[in-house]
């Protein structure tokens, strides 16, 4: 018989060092934080700073194995504010992404509250954080939304709403006021900080991309109102490709996430149509009263034409790679 235990010491061995290379690669990676990782963004995000070699932490209140080893989770309670310091000592980046889903609900009294508070008071135990312990974080990057804006005027009908606007006076404009100053004293501390106001995203995976489809099934074009609304949008993948851009050159500041070609409710809503069945569906107008018997308070967002200019951050240098409507139809419905 043949003697193996040479093979096998040497396998192990070379298994060995293998892992202990694979350790040391992983432990150079930077690190990044992300709040609210495992919403539409969070995961798609997650993946791509993966793809690009980054290591993921994921702040959530419900820990759990990971099967990458290139993610973990780490606990955190906005409600308790309280949050894993040895994640934060870790960290090289955070996103910030955690709040409540505007759309999900009825905007109820206490459903505004909670839309505002999970923003508000996750922002302050990012401060907290970052003001109590050792750390060393270059930058934040945080979601907001261009709810900022109110409706269209003049000016933002000939160029689209620019950063420079005053947040408007209602619930969207003084809660996305609010978002972005619960970080804004981080600057102050040596920590770039960079607020994304985004537009409404358009994936596969959620958000308003899937309730545009849905009436299609039934050959259905639901135009919203009188269609004339203007929506700002941008693909899931500029999305992601934006925070990963303000991660990784020196902006400050606040900058619209919305693609340069925004268009009417009623144009989004045939294109779609167009692209998915051709010639097959009827285009019916859903009334505005119908929609604010069914959304409430909700049913203003809808309703708004809100045009924002996409300017600031091409001039940062960012590239879309969906700045058409067209575009992004062609890759999201090829899936």
């Amino acid at each position: 018989m043949s003697d193996t235990t040479g093979d096998d010491s040497s396998n192990t061995a070379g298994a060995i060092q293998f892992f202990f290379v694979l350790n040391s690669i992983i432990n150079d990676m930077q690190t990044v934080i992300i709040t609210g990782g495992t919403g539409m963004i969070g995961k798609a995000f997650t993946t791509m700073l993966t793809q690009q070699g980054y290591k993921v932490i994921i702040l959530t209140r419900e820990v759990k194995p990971s099967d990458n080893p290139l993610v973990s989770f780490a606990h955190w309670d906005i409600e308790k504010q309280s949050i894993d310091t040895n994640a934060i000592a870790e960290a090289d980046y955070i996103i910030h992404l955690a709040g409540a889903n505007v759309a999900e609900k009825r905007w109820t009294t206490k459903r505004k509250k909670e839309i505002l508070e999970s923003r508000t008071k996750s922002g302050a135990l990012l401060v907290k954080a970052l003001t109590e312990n050792k750390h060393h974080v270059k930058a934040l990057i945080s979601a907001s939304a261009i709810g900022w804006y109110g409706p269209d005027n003049a000016a933002s009908i000939k160029d689209g709403f620019k950063e420079d606007a005053q947040a408007h006076n209602d619930f969207l404009g003084s809660t996305c006021l609010q978002w972005e100053a619960s970080t804004q004293q981080l600057s102050n501390k040596g920590i770039r900080t960079v607020y994304l106001r985004t537009g409404i995203v358009l994936s596969n995976e959620g958000g308003a991309f899937k309730e545009f489809k849905n009436p299609l099934r039934f050959g259905v074009a639901a135009v919203l109102g009188s269609g004339k609304q203007v929506i700002s949008w941008i693909h899931i993948e500029d999305m992601c490709r934006m925070y990963l851009y303000a991660l990784q050159h020196e902006m400050n500041g606040s900058f619209n996430a919305v693609a340069p070609k925004p268009v009417t409710n009623k144009e989004f809503t045939l294109q779609l149509a167009k692209a998915e069945k051709g010639k097959a569906f009827i285009p019916v107008h859903v009334p505005s009263f119908v929609l604010r018997l069914m959304l409430g308070e909700m049913s203003i967002e809808v309703l708004k034409s809100c045009t924002v200019n996409a300017d600031k951050i091409r001039q940062e240098g960012f590239k879309f790679l969906y700045p058409s409507l067209d575009a992004a139809l062609n890759e999201l419905l090829s899936k």
